[in-house]
Protein backbone atom coordinates (compact mmCIF):
# COMPACT_ATOMS: atom_id res chain seq x y z
CA UNK A 1 0.00 0.00 0.00
CA UNK A 2 1.47 3.46 -0.89
CA UNK A 3 2.11 5.59 1.91
CA UNK A 4 -0.61 8.24 1.18
CA UNK A 5 -3.23 6.07 3.04
CA UNK A 6 -6.01 4.57 0.63
CA UNK A 7 -6.93 5.23 -2.96
CA UNK A 8 -9.96 7.19 -1.77
CA UNK A 9 -8.76 8.88 1.16
CA UNK A 10 -9.22 12.13 -0.81
CA UNK A 11 -12.55 12.09 -0.99
CA UNK A 12 -13.20 10.87 2.82
CA UNK A 13 -11.36 14.42 3.38
CA UNK A 14 -13.94 17.40 4.18
CA UNK A 15 -13.89 19.81 1.54
CA UNK A 16 -12.23 22.73 1.92
CA UNK A 17 -13.71 26.10 2.75
CA UNK A 18 -13.79 29.12 -0.09
CA UNK A 19 -10.78 31.44 0.98
CA UNK A 20 -8.82 28.50 3.17
CA UNK A 21 -5.14 28.48 1.90
CA UNK A 22 -3.84 26.07 -0.56
CA UNK A 23 -7.19 25.95 -2.80
CA UNK A 24 -8.62 29.22 -4.53
CA UNK A 25 -11.99 30.18 -6.01
CA UNK A 26 -11.94 29.74 -9.45
CA UNK A 27 -14.78 32.74 -10.12
CA UNK A 28 -15.26 34.62 -7.14
CA UNK A 29 -18.14 36.77 -8.65
CA UNK A 30 -20.31 33.34 -8.36
CA UNK A 31 -23.33 33.28 -5.93
CA UNK A 32 -25.96 30.53 -5.48
CA UNK A 33 -29.35 32.10 -5.46
CA UNK A 34 -31.23 31.29 -2.23
CA UNK A 35 -35.09 29.42 -2.64
CA UNK A 36 -38.21 32.22 -2.64
CA UNK A 37 -41.12 31.34 -0.85
CA UNK A 38 -44.46 32.21 -1.30
CA UNK A 39 -45.74 32.68 2.60
CA UNK A 40 -49.25 33.24 0.96
CA UNK A 41 -49.20 29.78 -0.37
CA UNK A 42 -48.59 28.62 2.61
CA UNK A 43 -51.96 28.17 4.59
CA UNK A 44 -52.88 25.06 6.30
CA UNK A 45 -56.40 25.18 6.25
CA UNK A 46 -56.51 22.85 9.54
CA UNK A 47 -55.16 23.12 12.71
CA UNK A 48 -52.13 21.18 13.86
CA UNK A 49 -52.62 18.38 16.16
CA UNK A 50 -51.61 19.56 20.10
CA UNK A 51 -49.12 17.28 21.31
CA UNK A 52 -51.04 14.76 23.81
CA UNK A 53 -49.33 16.83 27.07
CA UNK A 54 -51.13 19.93 25.77
CA UNK A 55 -54.34 18.60 24.78
CA UNK A 56 -57.35 20.81 25.96
CA UNK A 57 -59.24 19.01 28.62
CA UNK A 58 -61.73 21.88 30.24
CA UNK A 59 -64.60 19.53 31.48
CA UNK A 60 -68.29 21.22 32.67
CA UNK A 61 -69.07 21.44 36.58
CA UNK A 62 -71.25 17.95 35.84
CA UNK A 63 -67.63 15.88 34.58
CA UNK A 64 -68.63 15.67 30.98
CA UNK A 65 -66.33 16.98 28.79
CA UNK A 66 -67.33 20.08 26.31
CA UNK A 67 -66.67 19.20 22.86
CA UNK A 68 -64.89 17.15 20.44
CA UNK A 69 -61.46 19.34 21.27
CA UNK A 70 -61.82 18.78 25.09
CA UNK A 71 -61.58 14.59 23.84
CA UNK A 72 -57.72 15.94 22.35
CA UNK A 73 -58.87 16.31 18.49
CA UNK A 74 -59.02 19.84 16.92
CA UNK A 75 -62.24 21.40 15.75
CA UNK A 76 -61.79 22.42 12.40
CA UNK A 77 -62.78 26.02 11.64
CA UNK A 78 -65.97 26.63 9.69
CA UNK A 79 -66.27 27.88 5.83
CA UNK A 80 -65.79 31.27 6.85
CA UNK A 81 -62.54 30.35 8.76
CA UNK A 82 -63.85 30.47 12.28
CA UNK A 83 -64.23 27.81 14.66
CA UNK A 84 -67.56 26.32 15.51
CA UNK A 85 -68.77 28.08 19.44
CA UNK A 86 -68.48 25.43 21.35
CA UNK A 87 -71.71 23.88 23.00
CA UNK A 88 -73.29 25.00 25.96
CA UNK A 89 -72.19 22.77 29.37
CA UNK A 90 -74.03 19.52 29.81
CA UNK A 91 -74.79 20.72 33.26
CA UNK A 92 -76.79 23.57 31.76
CA UNK A 93 -78.76 21.01 30.20
CA UNK A 94 -82.65 19.88 31.60
CA UNK A 95 -83.60 16.87 29.63
CA UNK A 96 -87.49 17.47 28.88
CA UNK A 97 -89.16 14.84 27.30
CA UNK A 98 -87.85 11.82 24.95
CA UNK A 99 -88.39 12.06 21.46
CA UNK A 100 -86.63 9.34 19.86
CA UNK A 101 -84.92 5.88 19.14
CA UNK A 102 -83.22 3.64 17.40
CA UNK A 103 -80.40 1.06 16.79
CA UNK A 104 -77.61 3.74 17.61
CA UNK A 105 -79.50 5.76 20.84
CA UNK A 106 -81.92 7.06 22.38
CA UNK A 107 -83.06 10.98 21.62
CA UNK A 108 -84.03 13.12 24.26
CA UNK A 109 -85.91 16.78 23.51
CA UNK A 110 -82.92 18.85 26.56
CA UNK A 111 -83.60 22.70 27.05
CA UNK A 112 -80.51 24.90 28.19
CA UNK A 113 -81.98 26.73 31.45
CA UNK A 114 -79.97 30.02 30.75
CA UNK A 115 -81.89 30.79 27.22
CA UNK A 116 -84.53 28.30 27.26
CA UNK A 117 -83.21 27.31 23.98
CA UNK A 118 -84.17 23.98 22.70
CA UNK A 119 -81.85 21.26 21.43
CA UNK A 120 -82.02 17.42 20.91
CA UNK A 121 -79.50 15.28 22.60
CA UNK A 122 -78.70 11.95 21.33
CA UNK A 123 -77.36 9.50 23.62
CA UNK A 124 -75.60 7.01 22.26
CA UNK A 125 -75.81 3.09 22.88
CA UNK A 126 -73.15 0.77 24.79
CA UNK A 127 -69.73 1.78 25.89
CA UNK A 128 -67.24 2.11 23.17
CA UNK A 129 -63.36 1.37 22.66
CA UNK A 130 -60.78 4.14 22.33
CA UNK A 131 -60.61 3.70 18.47
CA UNK A 132 -64.39 4.29 17.93
CA UNK A 133 -64.45 7.11 20.35
CA UNK A 134 -61.97 8.86 18.47
CA UNK A 135 -63.16 7.93 14.96
CA UNK A 136 -66.78 9.37 16.78
CA UNK A 137 -64.71 12.58 17.74
CA UNK A 138 -63.06 12.80 14.60
CA UNK A 139 -66.47 12.62 12.57
CA UNK A 140 -68.01 15.24 15.29
CA UNK A 141 -65.41 18.09 14.59
CA UNK A 142 -65.99 17.81 10.99
CA UNK A 143 -69.80 17.83 11.36
CA UNK A 144 -69.53 20.36 13.72
CA UNK A 145 -68.75 22.69 10.58
CA UNK A 146 -71.24 21.74 8.65
CA UNK A 147 -73.97 24.30 8.16
CA UNK A 148 -76.67 24.32 5.12
CA UNK A 149 -80.54 24.90 5.38
CA UNK A 150 -81.24 21.29 4.95
CA UNK A 151 -78.99 19.95 7.04
CA UNK A 152 -79.74 19.25 10.84
CA UNK A 153 -77.05 20.96 12.82
CA UNK A 154 -74.56 19.28 15.32
CA UNK A 155 -73.20 21.95 18.00
CA UNK A 156 -70.99 19.22 19.70
CA UNK A 157 -70.07 16.32 21.65
CA UNK A 158 -70.09 15.40 25.79
CA UNK A 159 -68.96 12.57 27.15
CA UNK A 160 -70.33 11.31 31.05
CA UNK A 161 -69.06 8.31 32.90
CA UNK A 162 -68.24 6.61 29.85
CA UNK A 163 -71.32 7.77 27.83
CA UNK A 164 -71.35 9.85 24.48
CA UNK A 165 -73.88 12.01 24.11
CA UNK A 166 -74.10 14.55 20.67
CA UNK A 167 -76.21 17.60 20.83
CA UNK A 168 -77.62 18.50 17.75
CA UNK A 169 -80.48 21.06 16.43
CA UNK A 170 -84.17 20.37 17.79
CA UNK A 171 -86.74 20.18 14.99
CA UNK A 172 -89.96 20.36 16.51
CA UNK A 173 -91.86 18.76 13.74
CA UNK A 174 -90.19 15.71 14.40
CA UNK A 175 -89.24 12.91 11.38
CA UNK A 176 -91.43 12.20 8.19
CA UNK A 177 -91.49 8.39 9.27
CA UNK A 178 -95.30 6.99 8.55
CA UNK A 179 -96.42 10.37 7.26
CA UNK A 180 -98.21 10.48 3.57
CA UNK A 181 -97.68 13.74 1.34
CA UNK A 182 -100.14 12.89 -1.60
CA UNK A 183 -99.86 16.35 -2.95
CA UNK A 184 -97.20 16.93 -5.43
CA UNK A 185 -96.60 20.47 -4.89
CA UNK A 186 -95.32 20.09 -1.30
CA UNK A 187 -93.82 16.67 -2.07
CA UNK A 188 -91.47 18.38 -4.37
CA UNK A 189 -90.76 20.82 -1.88
CA UNK A 190 -90.04 18.73 0.24
CA UNK A 191 -87.93 16.82 -2.19
CA UNK A 192 -85.90 19.73 -3.40
CA UNK A 193 -84.78 20.43 0.39
CA UNK A 194 -83.93 16.93 0.72
CA UNK A 195 -81.93 17.20 -2.45
CA UNK A 196 -80.09 20.40 -1.92
CA UNK A 197 -79.10 18.70 1.76
CA UNK A 198 -77.60 15.83 -0.32
CA UNK A 199 -75.73 17.81 -2.89
CA UNK A 200 -74.13 19.96 -0.23
CA UNK A 201 -73.06 16.84 1.82
CA UNK A 202 -71.43 15.05 -1.03
CA UNK A 203 -70.13 18.46 -2.56
CA UNK A 204 -68.03 17.65 1.29
CA UNK A 205 -67.56 14.13 0.12
CA UNK A 206 -69.57 12.91 3.10
CA UNK A 207 -71.91 9.93 2.17
CA UNK A 208 -75.15 9.56 4.21
CA UNK A 209 -75.63 6.10 4.09
CA UNK A 210 -78.82 6.01 5.82
CA UNK A 211 -81.43 8.48 4.45
CA UNK A 212 -84.85 7.26 5.01
CA UNK A 213 -87.78 8.61 6.30
CA UNK A 214 -87.08 8.62 9.76
CA UNK A 215 -84.02 10.40 9.09
CA UNK A 216 -85.97 13.28 7.33
CA UNK A 217 -87.23 16.01 10.23
CA UNK A 218 -89.33 18.73 9.78
CA UNK A 219 -90.07 21.90 11.72
CA UNK A 220 -93.39 23.62 12.13
CA UNK A 221 -92.18 26.33 9.58
CA UNK A 222 -91.99 23.46 6.85
CA UNK A 223 -88.34 22.95 6.44
CA UNK A 224 -87.12 19.75 5.69
CA UNK A 225 -83.59 18.85 7.08
CA UNK A 226 -81.63 15.44 6.63
CA UNK A 227 -80.70 14.43 10.30
CA UNK A 228 -78.25 11.02 11.53
CA UNK A 229 -75.01 11.88 8.80
CA UNK A 230 -71.56 10.57 9.76
CA UNK A 231 -72.11 9.13 13.20
CA UNK A 232 -74.82 6.64 12.37
CA UNK A 233 -72.37 5.08 10.09
CA UNK A 234 -69.71 4.42 12.68
CA UNK A 235 -72.05 2.94 14.49
CA UNK A 236 -73.56 0.74 11.67
CA UNK A 237 -69.96 -0.40 11.48
CA UNK A 238 -69.11 -1.24 14.71
CA UNK A 239 -71.98 -3.01 15.67
CA UNK A 240 -72.85 -6.44 15.29
CA UNK A 241 -74.99 -6.98 12.36
CA UNK A 242 -77.50 -9.13 14.06
CA UNK A 243 -78.68 -6.09 15.86
CA UNK A 244 -78.96 -3.50 13.21
CA UNK A 245 -82.04 -2.29 12.28
CA UNK A 246 -83.81 -4.54 9.23
CA UNK A 247 -85.60 -0.76 8.80
CA UNK A 248 -82.37 0.48 7.61
CA UNK A 249 -81.63 -2.33 5.29
CA UNK A 250 -85.04 -1.66 3.57
CA UNK A 251 -83.51 1.32 1.93
CA UNK A 252 -80.49 0.05 0.85
CA UNK A 253 -79.59 -0.21 -3.21
CA UNK A 254 -79.14 -3.29 -4.48
CA UNK A 255 -75.67 -3.44 -5.13
CA UNK A 256 -75.07 -2.21 -1.95
CA UNK A 257 -76.59 -5.48 -0.68
CA UNK A 258 -75.57 -7.68 -3.40
CA UNK A 259 -71.94 -6.48 -4.95
CA UNK A 260 -72.07 -8.99 -7.38
CA UNK A 261 -74.58 -6.68 -9.00
CA UNK A 262 -72.04 -3.87 -9.93
CA UNK A 263 -68.73 -6.27 -10.03
CA UNK A 264 -68.08 -5.31 -6.74
CA UNK A 265 -68.01 -1.40 -6.63
CA UNK A 266 -70.49 0.04 -4.55
CA UNK A 267 -70.59 4.25 -5.35
CA UNK A 268 -71.97 5.80 -1.85
CA UNK A 269 -73.07 8.67 -3.58
CA UNK A 270 -75.01 6.65 -5.82
CA UNK A 271 -76.66 4.50 -2.76
CA UNK A 272 -77.68 7.85 -1.24
CA UNK A 273 -79.79 8.46 -4.25
CA UNK A 274 -81.37 5.61 -4.48
CA UNK A 275 -82.37 5.82 -0.82
CA UNK A 276 -83.63 9.04 -1.08
CA UNK A 277 -86.09 8.26 -4.23
CA UNK A 278 -87.32 5.31 -2.10
CA UNK A 279 -88.09 7.27 0.87
CA UNK A 280 -90.43 10.14 -1.88
CA UNK A 281 -92.21 7.21 -3.32
CA UNK A 282 -93.20 6.09 0.03
CA UNK A 283 -94.16 9.68 1.38
CA UNK A 284 -96.14 9.82 -2.18
CA UNK A 285 -97.59 6.09 -1.61
CA UNK A 286 -98.26 6.07 1.95
CA UNK A 287 -96.87 3.08 2.65
CA UNK A 288 -93.17 0.87 1.67
CA UNK A 289 -92.99 0.62 -1.52
CA UNK A 290 -91.46 -2.55 -2.22
CA UNK A 291 -94.59 -5.00 -2.48
CA UNK A 292 -97.85 -5.05 -1.56
CA UNK A 293 -97.14 -7.65 1.02
CA UNK A 294 -93.81 -6.91 1.89
CA UNK A 295 -93.28 -3.85 4.84
CA UNK A 296 -89.75 -2.52 6.05
CA UNK A 297 -89.72 -5.02 9.05
CA UNK A 298 -90.80 -8.15 7.41
CA UNK A 299 -88.82 -10.86 6.55
CA UNK A 300 -85.27 -9.51 5.76
CA UNK A 301 -84.01 -12.37 3.24
CA UNK A 302 -87.29 -11.65 1.54
CA UNK A 303 -86.64 -7.68 1.36
CA UNK A 304 -83.29 -8.06 0.38
CA UNK A 305 -84.35 -10.47 -2.80
CA UNK A 306 -87.36 -8.18 -3.54
CA UNK A 307 -84.76 -5.00 -3.24
CA UNK A 308 -81.79 -6.74 -5.78
CA UNK A 309 -83.85 -9.02 -8.24
CA UNK A 310 -87.51 -7.58 -8.72
CA UNK A 311 -88.08 -4.71 -10.70
CA UNK A 312 -87.60 -1.19 -9.47
CA UNK A 313 -90.80 -0.09 -7.60
CA UNK A 314 -92.62 2.56 -9.30
CA UNK A 315 -94.80 5.49 -9.04
CA UNK A 316 -98.54 4.78 -9.50
CA UNK A 317 -100.83 5.52 -12.79
CA UNK A 318 -102.14 8.38 -10.67
CA UNK A 319 -98.85 10.44 -10.54
CA UNK A 320 -97.85 13.08 -13.32
CA UNK A 321 -95.67 12.03 -15.71
CA UNK A 322 -93.06 14.46 -14.02
CA UNK A 323 -92.59 12.39 -10.95
CA UNK A 324 -93.30 8.75 -12.47
CA UNK A 325 -89.62 10.15 -14.20
CA UNK A 326 -88.55 11.65 -11.27
CA UNK A 327 -88.92 8.42 -9.19
CA UNK A 328 -87.53 6.17 -12.20
CA UNK A 329 -84.23 7.99 -12.43
CA UNK A 330 -83.61 7.67 -9.19
CA UNK A 331 -84.49 4.38 -8.14
CA UNK A 332 -82.30 2.77 -11.61
CA UNK A 333 -80.77 -0.67 -11.04
CA UNK A 334 -77.74 0.55 -12.33
CA UNK A 335 -76.22 3.00 -9.90
CA UNK A 336 -74.54 4.59 -13.19
CA UNK A 337 -77.47 5.61 -14.29
CA UNK A 338 -78.45 7.48 -11.44
CA UNK A 339 -78.01 11.14 -11.70
CA UNK A 340 -76.31 12.67 -8.91
CA UNK A 341 -78.15 15.23 -6.44
CA UNK A 342 -77.04 18.71 -8.22
CA UNK A 343 -78.81 17.06 -11.72
CA UNK A 344 -81.93 16.17 -9.71
CA UNK A 345 -82.24 19.95 -8.68
CA UNK A 346 -82.98 20.50 -12.00
CA UNK A 347 -85.73 18.12 -12.76
CA UNK A 348 -88.99 19.30 -14.10
CA UNK A 349 -90.44 17.80 -11.04
CA UNK A 350 -88.32 19.72 -8.20
CA UNK A 351 -88.10 22.98 -10.56
CA UNK A 352 -91.43 23.53 -9.89
CA UNK A 353 -92.43 26.84 -7.95
CA UNK A 354 -92.76 26.25 -4.31
CA UNK A 355 -96.03 25.65 -2.58
CA UNK A 356 -98.29 26.99 -0.10
CA UNK A 357 -97.73 24.96 2.78
CA UNK A 358 -99.87 22.03 3.37
CA UNK A 359 -100.65 20.03 6.22
CA UNK A 360 -99.39 16.85 6.60
CA UNK A 361 -101.03 13.42 7.61
CA UNK A 362 -100.63 11.82 10.93
CA UNK A 363 -98.58 9.19 11.00
CA UNK A 364 -100.92 6.07 12.06
CA UNK A 365 -100.83 4.70 15.13
CA UNK A 366 -98.07 2.61 16.48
Amino acid sequence: MRPGGPPNSRALQPPQQPGTPGRSRRRPDLTLPLPQRDLTSLAVPLPLPLPPSSAPSSTSSSGALSGPASLGAPTPPTSAGSAPPNPPPLCELERVRRIGSGAGGTVWMVRHRPTGRAYALKVLYGNHDDAVRRQITREIAILRTAEHPAVVRCHGMYEQAGELQILLEYMDGGSLEGRRIADEGFLAHVARQVLSGIAYLHRRHIVHRDIKPSNLLIDSGRRVKIADFGVGRILNQTMDPCNSSVGTIAYMSPERINTDLNDGAYDGYAGDIWSFGLSILEFYMGRFPLGENLGKQGDWAALMCAICYSDSPQAPRTASPDFKNFISLCLQKNPANRPSAMRLLQHPFVAQPQPQPQPLAAPPPS
